[in-house]
């Protein structure tokens, strides 16, 4: 592949101007780097009679459309879908929305991540992989020697080693399970994708004094943690929220359970409760706050909302014990009828935590304390709030 298409160095310096001070350690290696080697095709969403797919776009056929996608630097580049590889799919494909199973992180996220882990020049650093495209950034930054990088993708792995090695990168790659044992010992473990809770596996990699840097799956929390001499971490939330596809064991993702028959309680059953709810609705999944307190007060919730086209708002929600709620109201600023079903009252621990909300003005999840157990039990607490994660 020509990796020098004309120009593309101008987009990543315009990049680099957008997305940090032209005095930080990171602006070189995101105006330096190629990031379009990194996503020769991709995947983007479109909708087709009704349903939503996800269609193959190819660089080389179209340059403008893969300089435009490479170098916006708040874009992450879908390149697998399921078990699809966009390297793999025949220009013009089109499949079924699945889940994305990897991408080239947005490049700002990226950037952020690795300041959170204040990374020294002499950092051994364990970096997750995907496109490449963030070794990439760390090897610009530390050299190649200093940085490990690894995906239980073995095509991803292949794939980045041969366009890290086209620009000069040789740092060590592997294929590993981020979740299990990792081989080696690193000053820095920074994930860029999510983890249920933290793995052991990574502390015991941590060097003394070492940081990790990741993201628990389901919020928008951002875990900053030193490691401590009794093996665990301490540390943080940091203020602002972050999101990453989920760690995988495998080709893909487990098939998601059939709550088909509880969703369709949701949308027509009276329920055991009816009663006015405290607040308008409000669509949960696009807030980071309240969607993460309430996925550790009552974790595994799934949401669902419906606009209607005379303004009306009905909210879903639906838990694996069987608990279910519907709120239904006529308008944006409208109070809403609650139907509730299931051993627990869904809406009611949401408009809990919205209320604590409305009183003290944020949600303890912001700048909570983190304390991680060497066994990876991690402890967030704040303000007489306290909330345990573990595997």
């Amino acid at each position: 592949m020509d990796w020098k298409p004309s120009g593309w160095d101008g987009h990543a310096a315009r990049m680099a101007d957008e997305s940090v001070r032209p005095e930080s350690r990171w602006h070189r290696p995101l105006a330096s780097t190629p990031r379009h080697l990194f996503v020769p095709r991709w995947w983007t969403t479109s909708e087709q009679d009704g349903a939503w797919v996800y269609q193959l776009h190819d660089g080389a056929s179209d340059p403008e459309a893969w300089m435009n996608s490479a170098y916006d630097g708040t874009l992450s580049v879908v390149t697998r879908v399921g078990p699809h590889h966009a390297d793999h799919a025949v220009p013009g494909t089109v499949i079924p929305e699945a889940w994305p199973t990897s991408s080239s992180t947005l490049p700002q996220l990226v950037v952020e991540m690795y300041r959170h882990a204040v990374i020294a020049d002499d950092s051994r650093i364990l970096v997750t992989c995907g496109s490449g495209y963030g070794t990439a950034l760390a090897c610009h930054r530390l050299g190649s020697d200093r940085v490990t990088s690894i995906d239980v993708d073995k095509y991803l792995v292949e794939a980045a080693r041969e366009r890290l090695a086209a620009i000069g990168h040789r740092p060590r790659l592997d294929v590993c399970d981020v979740t299990g044992e990792l081989p080696g010992s690193y000053d820095r473990i920074i994930s860029t994708v999510s983890v249920p809770a933290v793995p052991a596996s990574w502390l015991t990699a941590l060097a003394p004094g070492g940081r990790l840097v990741t993201t628990l799956f389901r919020t928008g929390l951002v875990i900053i943690a030193d490691k401590t001499p009794d093996g665990g971490a301490v540390g943080k939330v940091a203020p602002k929220a972050a999101a990453f596809m989920s760690t995988r064991h495998g080709d893909d993702y487990p098939p998601v359970p059939d709550n088909a028959s509880l969703w369709e309680t949701a949308r027509t059953a009276e329920g055991e409760s009816i009663a006015t709810g405290r607040y308008p609705v409000m669509r949960v999944s696009s807030t980071w706050d309240v969607r993460s307190t309430l996925e550790l007060t009552v974790p595994g919730i799934e949401h669902s909302m419906v606009v209607g086209e005379d303004g009306t708002r009905t909210a879903y929600m639906v838990h694996p014990d069987g608990s279910w709620a519907r709120a239904a109201a006529s308008g944006a600023r409208e109070l809403p009828t609650v139907h509730q079903g299931g051993p627990r009252r869904l809406w009611d621990e949401l408009d809990r935590i919205r209320t604590w909300l409305v009183i003290d003005g944020d949600l303890p999840v912001a700048g909570a304390a983190v304390r991680i157990d060497p066994d990876g039990t991690c402890h967030l607490t704040r303000s007489g709030w306290s909330a345990t994660i573990g595997i």
